[in-house]
């Protein structure tokens, strides 16, 4: 079986890595006992000491080092550049690089596991025997490997850290379990990016935009989302909903009892209840007018009352809230340490029956000394007693520990606290019952008629206790009635008509909660209580005195958001699935890399859509909260990611709106990188959607819906865009030329603000368009020039023969000058008309002063009155790539400008 000895009879090094320093000295107290005990010596870290002994595994001689980590050696995280919170869009966690590693204040530890492990042949490791552990095995193996990769590994699987338990194990080991390590990776990355994107989201969102009272002014709350946690707030949140929506409706039933020497019956009517008072009164007087009983129907039959399944952790944590009212996170804290100490098996199982190996009465044996419960467990080893049973088969086995069971037998440690001796002093019992007779009680129920009205009685008499002898925390009580016989008649000695009211169901339990969880499928048995603290821990629910829960304000104004986005991530539909996907990588159905890619594009999608329609969360917080006054971190919370920066290539471009209204689309690294894209003045709204040009990248390129204010753009674009800032969007194009960035009305009245100047990088990218789509000149001296009676040149086309337009160029270089062109699409024409002129007599200085007066006509003022004054009705304007730009002002129809710049308009 085993390999990697150093030959002959000389004895090989072993390296020993349990989960926990506590654990790593019970082992080596008990495999060193046989030897004279072991040596311990201090490790890099001070809190996990090494300990050496020697041991004789399978006939091999063996130097044992035995040491521990303590829990995950590793973390998960993301890479560095994407950890800052402001560093990435949130979105982009679905996709960036991930990595584990040991933290710093574990480096020490894993500093003695390299020294350790450079020497030794066998690595065996003692880590807890679930999915957890099997994950932190492969993260010891993977430090020692990196050292000494000829290290034979070994698993060594134990339910307890008893004798029989620890040498049993040593003599039988097992190679490590890839598939159940591989599982918890998969759970670990899709909890990271999930829980870590709309965590971002959320807090940068929805925090500093409203006054959340409940904080006292602490600015680091953080409104956390993860997949299991956000589930279980729905199940509180759903049974409060319902109770809220519950009306109470009144109802009438009709009660009977019957007093006699024997004792009393208590009847209750079969119908039940009834919501119709006339007829409740109907058949009440019926019964009044002949009120004379029959008794039709005496049943008399044995009944069992069974003790309950062998011992898992989520029944543990259930029984431990309803018996003892300690919650499901101090209850796993306790039971752990009594693991640790020996006198309990491992609380973290699924499993709730015994296999048929388990000397039961063994455990049972060292138990008959208590001064409580010792003499019952006498009489369950005494055959003439008849008490002792095998217990029932539950159904559920993790193939890796058994029931949670009693391991040592203790009268109460000095140093236990009252949850300590509550929750062993349950263990102990919960075992004794399961091993026990069911309780044998004698029921009888009776069936009477009153005026063709069926009523009921039944009592109950308890012939044996067996198990509840024990098992003090249940009860099965019950009345004893008088005796009746068939066809035997009396007159009721009360028959009354009572009303009632229906009442909602009681607010969830723990108890309650962890079997919505354990049901749905939501956590694992070790990390249910984990996700009830967190709730409370982020203020989202509360827990009253008698542990039922209730949503907070903002527990409820999350899940409404999420709610009215049309699907329903507070459901457990989702976090099931996904459960479920890693329960079959642990079973080698699906792989790791399968469940990532399925988990991760179904919740990118949920995301994407999420904040596309933030706007439901902001109106589920309005209900609650006010808003805040702090715009300026707010706005920083409402960026969304557009597109990857071409200019640092480190971060996004996000959608922003600046303070006076106008929108840009900006690098995340402000100020570090300003790269910046100004989109049209005249934009009233703007949203980042789901959807990707197909154009333009390095991508994703994320489209942004567009509302555009009426009167600012030409009657023929429309109000509501769709469009792409990558640059393939000519209607952008247009209307930033038209429109521009900012503010067209300079005055000081507007309620924008104003602009005087255009942003640096704005005028660049005209200047690069216009080396690119500049329109071509072509040889002068082949055009056809005419001069009209108004003194304005007559251009016809060299191709066609039609009459060339005059129109004004908007080009950074060439801004305000004026070119004819052909109105006919197909042709290429062009010439300038201070070309032109230079030509003829009017000479140089006039194209100037044509050039000074076009720029004034741009600027406004007096050159535009005078501007529109020249201008014929053949003029039209091109945008940066020459293209036509139709329309006129609807103001005073000049076709210089357009409403939004309309002197008439400003007056």
């Amino acid at each position: 079986m085993f390999s990697g000895g150093s030959g002959g009879g000389r004895p090989i090094r072993v390296l020993n890595v349990a989960e926990k320093p506590s654990v790593a000295k019970s082992v080596a107290e008990i495999l060193s006992r046989r030897g004279g005990g072991f040596r311990s010596r201090e490790g890099r870290s001070r809190y996990n000491r090494v300990f050496e002994f020697d041991y004789t595994i399978r006939g091999q001689a063996c130097h044992m080092l035995m040491t521990s980590v303590t829990g995950h050696l590793m973390e998960l995280d993301f890479d560095e550049r994407y950890r800052r919170w402001h560093s990435c869009d949130p979105a982009d966690l679905y996709n960036a690089p991930v990595r584990k590693y040991v933290p710093q204040d574990k480096l020490d530890i894993k500093r003695t596991l390299e020294e350790e492990s450079r020497s030794c042949h066998w690595l065996i490791l003692w880590l807890d025997c679930d999915t957890e552990g099997e994950n932190i095995a492969f993260e010891v193996l993977d430090v020692c490997a990196a050292v000494n990769n000829h290290l034979d590994v070994w698993r060594a699987r134990f339910s307890a850290l008893i004798d029989r338990e620890i040498h049993q194990s040593v003599q039988n080991l097992v190679r490590p379990n890839k598939l159940l390590a591989d599982a918890v990776d998969a759970r670990q990355e899709i909890d990271l990016r999930i829980g870590a994107s709309f965590t971002r989201f959320q807090t940068m969102l929805l925090k500093d935009a409203f006054v959340l009272d409940f904080l006292d002014e602490d600015r680091n709350l953080v409104l956390s989302y993860g997949p299991c946690q956000f589930p279980t707030l729905g199940f509180i949140v759903e049974r409060y909903w319902e109770i809220q929506s519950h009306e109470p409706e009144e109802f009438w039933t009709i009660n009977c009892s019957h007093m006699s020497d024997n004792g009393t019956a208590a009847f209750n009517w079969m119908r039940g209840r009834l919501f119709d008072y006339t007829c409740s009164v109907i058949i009440y007087e019926m019964c009044v007018e002949q009120p004379i009983a029959t008794v039709k129907n005496v049943k008399q039959q044995q009944k069992l009352k069974y003790p309950p399944f062998p011992l898992s952790t989520v029944e543990l944590q259930k029984r431990a809230s309803r018996y003892f009212r300690i919650s499901s996170e101090r209850t796993m804290k306790v039971a752990e340490e009594l693991y640790q100490a020996g006198f309990i098996s491992y609380p973290r199982t699924e499993t709730d029956s015994f296999s048929v190996n388990t000397d039961l009465h063994a455990i049972v044996q060292e138990q008959v000394a208590h001064r409580e419960w010792g003499a019952y467990a006498q009489r369950l080893l005494d055959p003439e007693a008849r008490l002792w049973r095998n217990p029932q088969n539950g159904g559920h086995d993790d193939k890796a520990h058994p029931p949670i069971h009693p391991t040592k037998f203790s009268s109460g440690e000095s140093n236990w606290s009252e949850d300590h001796k509550r929750l062993y002093g349950f263990v102990v019992r919960h075992f004794l019952a399961c091993v026990s007779q069911p309780a044998v009680g004698a029921e009888t129920s009776v069936e009477i008629d009153i005026a063709g009205e069926q009523f009921s009685a039944s009592g109950r008499a308890i012939i044996s206790k067996n198990y509840l002898e024990v098992y003090h925390f249940e009860t099965w009580g019950g009345s004893i009635i008088p005796t009746y016989d068939i066809g035997q008649q009396f007159l009721p000695t009360t028959l009354t008509l009572d009303s009632g009211v229906t009442r909602p169901p009681p607010l969830l339990s723990e108890s309650d909660l962890l079997s919505c969880m354990d049901k749905e499928g939501i956590g694992t048995d070790a990390t249910m209580h984990d996700h009830i603290k967190k709730l409370l821990d982020r203020c989202y629910a509360t827990k009253d005195a008698n542990t039922r829960f209730s949503p907070t304000n903002l527990g409820e104004a999350l899940v409404i958001g999420y709610d009215g986005m049309g699907y329903e991530l507070w459901k457990p539909y989702l976090r099931s699935k996904m459960e479920s996907d890693t329960k079959e990588v642990c079973v080698g159905s699906k792989t790791k890399s399968e469940v990532l890619e399925t988990c991760l594009q179904q919740m990118k999608a949920c995301f994407l859509d999420a904040r596309q329609n933030k706007g439901k969360l902001f109106q589920a917080m309005e209900i609650f909260f006010e808003r805040s006054n702090r715009a300026g971190d707010t706005q920083q919370s409402l960026t969304e990611n557009v597109c990857p920066c071409k200019m640092c290539q480190e971060s996004n471009m996000v959608l922003r709106q600046r303070p006076d209204g106008n929108f840009m689309v900006g690098c995340i690294r402000f100020p570090q990188c300003r790269n910046v894209v100004w989109l049209p003045g005249a934009t009233s709204e703007a949203t980042v959607t789901s959807n990707i040009c197909n154009t333009c990248g390095p991508g994703p390129v994320f489209m942004i819906q567009f509302k555009f204010r009426r009167l600012e753009i030409p009657a023929n674009y429309e109000v509501n865009h769709l469009g792409c800032i990558g640059g393939c969007d000519s209607v952008l194009r247009d209307l930033i030329e038209i429109c521009g960035t900012g503010s067209r009305n300079l005055s000081s009245a507007t309620g924008r603000g104003s602009r005087t100047t255009e942003p640096q990088s704005s005028a660049q990218r005209r200047n690069s368009r216009s080396e690119s789509h500049a329109p071509r000149s072509q040889d002068s001296q082949n055009s056809r020039v005419q001069r009209p009676q108004n003194g304005r040149l007559s251009i016809a086309c060299d191709n066609c023969g039609a009459t060339c337009a005059l129109r004004t160029a908007n080009t950074a270089n060439n801004r305000g000058r004026k070119f004819y062109s052909c109105q006919s699409q197909e042709c290429n024409f062009f010439k300038w008309e201070d070309e032109l002129e230079s030509a003829g007599t009017e000479g140089r200085g006039a194209s100037h002063r044509s050039s000074r007066s076009s720029s004034a006509n741009r600027r406004g003022g007096q050159g535009r009155r005078q501007g529109r004054e020249a201008v014929n009705a053949d003029v039209t304007f091109v945008t940066a790539t020459g293209d036509p730009v139709s329309g006129r002002c609807y103001v005073c129809g000049d076709p210089s400008h357009f409403a939004n710049a309309c002197p008439s308009r400003r007056r």
